[in-house]
């Protein structure tokens, strides 16, 4: 069987059996574009939807519309099906294979094997810990930190503080957890009456709160990694109120009631974890495959904002729904990158060329 017809086929098992989408191959058979997949843990919230559409509307984008065929993959939070299909990446011989990944440690072995076959692989989001992959984040600990110590400084370093955690397993999850450890050990204060996952999703968040709550004393702080907005209105459903200070992710109904929104009005730091994260491995890979940036990690910041400094139609939309993540997009005039929201909605593309600024190289 000649090359072409072995490729075709592998190509139709990895649709078929794992749930691969892609673009058409316009132009690969001349060698003129690269190779570059998304192997995508979990889709199971508004976040992992609106990162992977971003990625969708990069590849319809120029530069990449010229230059990058790509494809994409969702394993439903299993390290064995994510390895799986990282291995059939591997035989397709991609260029470069961007993870945000079910396990720190679980798929570090396949990354070695890709690595050894010469292909490029950045880690971004819930990264791996083999030095095989490059990494792309921002500071999970300290975003977790972050959040405490604002928490910390509001309560006055003590009160009854809850922790809403994010995907159990994950390497974002335990970093943001152990940063905000490291600001409770400060204050022996505040007492976190009780931890639980919303697995970075507003209904999730909302319905573990509220099955939570009746046997809850009073809150005085809310730390949420993400459904920030769902844990708030459980607060509201159970007649806890005024909403205690929060702490937590860049959820557009959080950001509401930052504002004021269903009759309340929460004092809250709303930091994101940006979905654009993925266009900044894209375009990582992208300069690395042309060998115009060197092969190194990259931590960006994360935006945030106060209810002091919430911002209708730059950093909250009143006509999203709430469970949308508005940091889509960066803004102010040393953005990340700057795409528009039917990107993030729809996965379509945006009007003009897609420009990613990475960390001066």
């Amino acid at each position: 069987m000649d090359q072409d017809a072995t490729r075709r086929k592998v190509i139709a098992g990895l649709t078929a059996g794992l749930g691969v989408a892609s673009l058409p191959r316009t132009g690969f058979a001349a060698g003129r574009k690269l190779k570059i997949a998304l192997s995508n843990s979990y889709i199971g919230n508004e976040w992992r939807i609106e990162m992977e559409n971003l990625f969708k509307a990069a590849l319809q984008m120029e530069p990449y519309k010229s230059q990058v065929e790509g494809s994409w993959f969702n394993s439903g939070n299993n390290v064995s099906q994510e390895s799986q299909q990282i291995s059939g990446m591997i035989a397709e011989r991609m260029d470069a294979i961007l993870v945000d990944s079910a396990s720190p440690t679980g798929l570090n072995g396949i990354i070695q094997q890709a690595h050894a076959r010469g292909i490029l692989v950045i880690s971004f989001d819930n990264v791996v810990t083999t030095p095989a992959a490059i990494k792309v984040n921002t500071d999970q600990v300290k975003f977790g930190e972050t959040l405490a110590a604002w928490l910390a400084r509001k309560l006055d370093g003590k009160g009854n503080v809850i922790m809403v955690t994010g995907v159990a397993g994950t390497t974002v999850n335990e970093d943001r957890n152990e940063g905000a450890d490291m600001v409770w050990r400060k204050h022996p204060g505040i007492k976190v009456v009780n931890r639980y996952a919303g697995n970075w999703d507003s209904a999730t968040a909302e319905k573990n709160t509220a099955a939570i709550l009746p046997s809850l004393p009073k809150i005085d702080g809310i730390w949420c990694q993400g459904g920030t907005d769902g844990v708030l209105k459980a607060f509201i459903a159970a007649k806890r109120t005024p909403l205690p200070p929060t702490a937590g992710e860049a959820e557009n109904g959080f950001r509401k009631f930052m504002l004021g929104y269903m009759g309340q009005k929460v004092d809250g730091l709303s930091i994101g974890q940006p979905p654009y994260l993925v266009l900044v491995a894209l375009e990582l890979a992208r300069r690395i495959l042309h060998k115009t940036y060197p092969r190194r990690d990259i931590t960006i910041p994360f935006p945030f904002v106060t209810d002091a400094t919430v911002k209708v139609g730059e950093t909250v939309f009143p006509h999203m729904p709430d469970s949308f993540f508005t940091d889509f997009t960066d803004s102010g005039p040393h953005a990340v990158v700057k795409i528009c929201v039917d990107a993030a909605t729809k996965g379509t593309p945006c009007p003009g060329r897609l420009t990613v600024h990475l960390p001066k190289a």
